[in-house]
Formats: structure tokens, sequence, C-alpha cells
């Protein structure tokens, strides 16, 4: 069992930049960030393997960066730029996927972009931190 907690979330305006952290009670092969807004599906923000690897899906290239502590067992995201559709609960993930990558059906996908299609399951969720970006 892997126990995750989220910090950083708050209230911020529109340009500004937040660091998300998320403690966790051991190492696992993977970590990702992920987010939901209000009526929307989860989507993947970002993964990062052991190695230290990341991966972020198209729509979150270029504003979002992933790192990790592995002296701390911390996961960070940092948000620059933030715009009113960043408001969302952003949650912490952690999976035993190896190299955050899961093949299926002659395909292979990371952690942030495994289609629903796929029934896959991560293995850990933490409650995540909201964040809220006004104009």
């Amino acid at each position: 069992q892997v126990q995750l907690m989220e910090s950083g979330g708050g209230s911020v305006q529109a340009g500004g930049s937040l660091r998300l952290s998320c403690v966790a009670s051991r190492r696992t092969y993977c970590m990702g960030w992920f987010r939901q807004s209000q009526g929307n599906e989860r989507e993947g923000v970002a993964a990062i393997d052991s190695e230290g690897t990341a991966s972020y899906p198209e729509s979150a290239k270029g504003r979002f960066t992933i790192s990790k502590d592995n002296a701390k067992n911390t996961l960070y995201l940092q948000i620059d730029n933030l715009k009113p559709e960043d408001t969302a609960m952003y949650y912490c993930a952690a999976d035993n996927l190896p190299r955050c990558t899961y093949c299926t059906g002659g395909s292979c996908y990371t952690l942030t972009n495994i289609p629903p299609t796929a029934h896959y399951t991560v293995d850990y969720w933490g409650k995540g931190t909201l964040v809220n970006v006004s104009s």
C-alpha cells in the first residue's frame, strides 16, 4: 500500500505559478499528476519514472514540469503561466508500471494517456489538492 499526500494548491491569478507537492509513503516505478475540473473526466498532466524520465501529453507540454526528490519521496508539479482553464483538482498518482509505460493490444501508452478503453486502473491515488485560477 502507498499513501500519497498532496499539497500546494490554492487560489492564484492568471499568469501566476504554483508548485504542487506529493509526499509518498514509499517509492514506486512510476508517479504522475492528473487533474479533474468540474464536469470533465480526469486527465493526465505529467508522469515520471524511476529513472527520472518525464513524459507529458501534448496538451501539457510547455507550462507543466514534473520532478521528484527521491531522498524525500516527494513528487512535484510546477505550473507556470496559469490559466483559468487550469482550475481543477490535481491528483497525485503512483503506479508499479515500469517506465510509466503500459502496453496492450499492440500499442504502448504512458501513464498519463492510457485510453479509457484499456480499462487500466492506476494503483494508488492521493486525495487531491485544489487549484483555482482567476482571470
